[in-house]
C-alpha cells in the first residue's frame, strides 16, 4: 500500500506541475518550463497542443468549444484521476476496492498508450512529464493487477 501511495502522490505532484506549466504558458507564450530541453523535447509545446486537452479525441465530437474539450489532459484529468485513487486507496481493503483500482489503472494504461502514439507518431516530441506519468500508471497497473489477482486467489481456495 506504500508503493500505491507514494506512485499516486507522485502522479499528483506532476499533474499539480503541468498545470503550473499550463498557466504559466497562457500568462506568457514565451515560458520555457524547466521540462522544454529543446525543440523535439517540450513539454509546454505538448501541453498546449489540441492533443494536451481531453485526449485530443474530446474536440473532433463536442466541437473545440465545448467546456469539456478544454479540460487538460494531465493538470485537471490527472489530478481528479489521482484524487480517486487517493481516496480509494484509503478505503477498506477488499475485492470491490481491488476491483476499482485495476479498472482505474486500466483506463489510465490504455490513455496513456494512446498519448504515447500521439507523442511519437504525431506530435513528434518528447516529454518528460508525459512519460513519467505513463511510467508511473504502469507500475499502478502491475501493483493494482498484483493486488487483484492475490484477492482473486484467495476468494477461490
Amino acid at each position: 500500500m506504500a508503493a500505491r501511495a507514494a506512485l499516486c502522490l507522485a502522479g499528483a505532484a506532476l499533474s499539480l506541475y503541468a498545470l503550473h506549466v499550463e498557466r504559466a504558458h497562457a500568462r506568457d507564450p514565451s515560458y520555457r518550463a524547466a521540462c522544454d530541453l529543446g525543440p523535439a523535447v517540450s513539454c509546454t509545446r505538448v501541453f498546449a497542443s489540441r492533443w494536451g486537452r481531453g485526449l485530443g479525441l474530446v474536440e473532433v465530437v463536442a466541437g473545440r468549444d465545448n467546456a469539456v474539450a478544454s479540460f487538460p489532459n494531465g493538470p485537471i484529468l490527472g489530478r481528479v484521476h489521482t484524487a480517486a485513487r487517493a481516496l480509494v486507496v484509503g478505503a477498506v481493503p477488499g475485492r470491490v476496492t481491488a476491483a476499482a483500482l485495476l479498472g482505474t489503472s486500466v483506463a489510465s494504461a490504455m490513455a496513456s498508450l494512446w498519448l504515447a502514439g500521439v507523442l511519437a507518431f504525431g506530435l513528434w516530441d518528447f516529454c518528460l512529464v508525459c512519460i513519467t506519468t505513463y511510467v508511473l500508471n504502469g507500475f499502478l497497473l502491475a501493483l493494482n493487477w498484483r493486488r487483484w489477482r492475490r484477492l482473486r486467489r484467495l476468494k477461490t481456495a
